[in-house]
């Protein structure tokens, strides 16, 4: 896993979307500029579709309640059919490497909003790996926010 730096960490909160509200819905976009390490995360009601490349190695994610019972998603794209089975292997390996890097940086730039609601760092995170290949499209849960707080 890649360390996560604050300070490579820019945060824009847009659609209405406040510091603390609403809780739901709310959508996260986190993107990445390779060249800089810099990490982009768009909190918003609705994800920043017009942040994404064709690379689709976005994070995307959204809080979903089930009655009282609350879960964060997340949706990552190994492929859409577009690669071959070994490139989606790299992908999904790449994705599984830097997503405690990204759930961190989630955290963290949404830290007012689990200061506010403090439950939120024991709700499950389920991730959900999108893929065209059977052996690559599953979703897991990967614990809790608490495991991932700077």
């Amino acid at each position: 896993m890649s360390t996560f730096y604050p300070e490579k960490l820019s945060v824009e909160y847009v659609d209405g979307v406040s510091y603390t509200e609403p809780f739901i819905p709310r959508r996260y976009t986190l993107t990445h500029s390779d060249i800089t390490g810099q990490l982009f995360l768009n909190i918003g009601m609705k994800y920043a579709w017009e942040k994404i490349n064709s690379m689709r190695d976005e994070v995307l994610g959204e809080w979903k309640s089930h009655g009282s019972f609350l879960c964060f998603y997340v949706y990552l794209h190994v492929d859409q059919g577009q690669f071959t089975p070994s490139v989606s292997a790299k992908r999904n390996e790449i994705f599984r490497r830097e997503l405690p890097l990204a759930l961190t940086a989630i955290r963290y730039g949404d830290r007012f909003l689990f200061n506010t609601y403090p439950h939120l760092d024991q709700a499950p995170i389920i991730i959900n790996f999108l893929s065209v290949y059977p052996q690559l499209a599953r979703q897991e849960n990967w614990g809790t926010f608490q495991s991932f707080t700077t």
